[in-house]
């Protein structure tokens, strides 16, 4: 026995008469985002699109101009003719059930929609799929694309792209701040970049023991600080939960590393630890540490992160270390790429920065100056390309014994940040004190 779709045709008949009856019941249904295809009747669907384009030109909406709009577009007869306008201008009550209305032919819309979707999961399910973490993941991503109502289109129009544009404008002009993005406390860095961008993919690259975890670590625990209403993501896939709670730790309480892991504490030191404890035990810090991770369960995990608590961030330590698609004909060189390419594709689709750590080349050790280039991106040319922000740090005492026995006395040294590529503003280096027995990081006066 076949069965009908959900729909609401007498609220969608109620709506239109409202809309050619009540001015602001047109107004309501713009406002609300309803479009032609939420509409389960042909001929309603139709007469809305007339009413639609009356009210974006500023026309009045009623029997008479909906029969002439209906008219120019060749769909009068197509909808009922000038006797069914009649019909739903009769069939108005009040204009204040009209949100209601709105909401119940949307309700049932999406109710079609998800249908239709699992359907089509159903189908290619049948079909046979060779890559079942692909198939999750675009499954996943179109169920969640229903629970969203995304409506997207090829083209946005310059009047849209204006209109939003000096909407961000005014609001920064209200706003009287120069950090537009998510604040970090370091006070160089967020000057320059404004703050971490939604939607920015920022590569932070270092070789080994410059502290790029530790400088990761300490951006994460900022946005979190500052920005705690949304949750920060941290995939780890070189060090374990535990280690990264450490590291956190120490660098919140100012405690060394080494003293943490012995528990060898004084009572200060405990009444440190604790009140630091509790500061990371109310931000809204997530953790996954699964060591062998594809970029499918990575979009996964962020979209639910998203739908249940909101994100601000995600930060994945490190891209050497995300598994490739496996397939066959594939170097690792171009997996990077592609993990590059969803990288930025995940900051876009959550509208959230993503920092990804990455290795630098050898190279870097073989030449006189030690100051990283771009040139020294391990293994793929397209982070860089696909990067909207690279951070390459440099610390002087690493490779100088003197500095290096300075830093010993006063328990902290400089280090440096190369804003080596900065798609949307100015490049530069800002410099910070890196305290290394706790890897926190603490801003210095700037230097030009």
């Amino acid at each position: 026995m076949a069965r009908t779709l959900p729909s609401a045709p007498e609220a969608e008949v109620t709506l239109l008469g409202n809309m050619m009856v009540y001015p602001s019941a047109a107004r309501i249904a713009m406002e609300e985002g309803l479009c032609e295809d939420d509409f389960f009747i042909e001929a309603n669907r139709r007469v809305f699109r007339a009413a639609e384009s009356l009210y974006k030109e500023g026309s009045p909406i009623d029997p008479t101009t909906m029969a002439t709009r209906l008219k120019d577009m060749d769909l009068l007869d197509k909808c009922g003719g000038i006797a069914y306008l009649t019909d739903l201008a009769g069939a108005s009550i009040t204009s204040a059930n009209t949100k209601s209305y709105v909401e119940l032919i949307h309700d049932k819309a999406v109710i079609r929609k998800l249908i239709e979707t699992a359907e089509n999961i159903a189908e290619q399910g049948y079909e046979g799929q060779p890559d079942i973490n692909t198939f999750l993941d675009t499954a996943e991503k179109s169920i969640l694309d229903v629970s969203r109502n995304r409506r997207t289109s090829e083209f946005h129009s310059s009047p849209e792209v204006m209109t939003s544009v000096l909407d961000q404008i005014q609001k920064m002009s209200d706003n009287r701040s120069d950090i537009t993005g998510l604040k970090t406390g370091l006070n160089d860095l967020d000057r320059t970049l404004h703050g971490l961008q939604r939607g920015d993919l920022i590569v932070l690259a270092a070789r080994p023991a410059m502290g790029k975890t530790a400088v990761a670590l300490n951006l994460a625990m900022n946005v979190a600080a500052y920005q705690p209403k949304g949750a920060v993501a941290i995939f780890s896939l070189e060090m374990g939960a535990d280690q990264l709670g450490m590291r956190l730790l120490s660098a919140k309480s100012h405690i060394e590393g080494g003293k943490l892991r012995t528990g060898r504490l004084t009572d200060e030191d405990w009444n440190r630890v604790n009140e630091a404890a509790g500061e990371l035990k109310a931000s809204n810090i997530y953790i996954d540490d699964t060591s062998v991770i594809r970029m499918p369960e990575i979009f996964s995990k962020c979209r639910r992160l998203q739908a249940e608590q909101g994100l601000n961030l995600v930060l994945l330590d490190y891209i050497q270390l995300v598994t490739g698609s496996g397939r066959s004909g594939e170097n690792r060189q171009q997996e990077v790429s592609d993990i590059s390419r969803n990288l930025k594709a995940l900051a876009r689709e959550l509208n959230v920065p993503v920092i990804a750590l990455s290795q630098l080349s050898r190279t870097v050790e073989s030449r006189e100056d030690k100051h990283p280039q771009l040139s020294d991106l391990r293994e793929s040319g397209a982070i860089e390309q696909d990067a909207d922000i690279v951070l390459m740090l440099y610390r002087e005492a690493y490779y100088d014994e003197a500095i290096r026995e300075e830093a010993r006395k006063t328990g902290n040294e400089r280090l440096e940040i190369n804003i080596a590529k900065h798609r949307n503003g100015a490049t530069r280096k800002v410099y910070f004190a890196f305290e290394t027995d706790t890897t926190a990081l603490y801003n210095i006066a700037s230097e030009q």
